[in-house]
């Protein structure tokens, strides 16, 4: 299967989390207060004291406490929802990553790099091979 692909222009916005911020719901809350109908999170560091994952093919999710590095936060988001995967490090260095979940909560800072996509617009629909709600992009 081809790929269909819609180009766009693009805005970028850089900003901040202060500690005891929820990272998905920041993310989320930013492109609804924007009315944003397509973005994508370009980069972020940081650090949080909570990550909440859920896994590769898992029903449930995972909370774990302590202190994380964000490593990556990657993910396509608008206001009505998004997809994001987040990888950490603990305090030994060791790695874990999956579907970012609400609850998981900015020690230090997260700085964070977004692009609003201005000629499309990101929906989701169930893809029938699997039974998720996959990316659907269109044209604006």
């Amino acid at each position: 299967m081809t790929p269909v692909s819609v180009p766009s222009g693009v805005t970028a916005y850089a900003f901040r989390l202060t500690p005891g911020s929820d990272l998905r719901q920041s993310l989320l809350g930013f492109a609804a207060c924007r009315q944003m109908k397509a973005a994508a999170v370009v980069t972020c560091v940081g650090s949080l004291t909570e990550v909440c994952l859920r896994y590769a093919n898992r029903p449930d999710g995972v909370t774990r406490r302590g202190h994380f590095e964000i490593v990556s936060l990657v993910g396509t988001f608008s206001a009505s929802g998004g997809h994001f995967h987040l990888a950490v490090s603990d305090e030994s260095g060791a790695m874990s990553g999956g579907h970012l979940l609400d609850g998981c909560v900015v020690y230090t800072t997260a700085e964070v790099v977004v692009v609003e996509l201005s000629d499309v617009a990101f929906g989701r629909e169930v893809d029938d091979t699997y039974g998720y709600r996959e990316l659907v992009v269109t044209a604006r």
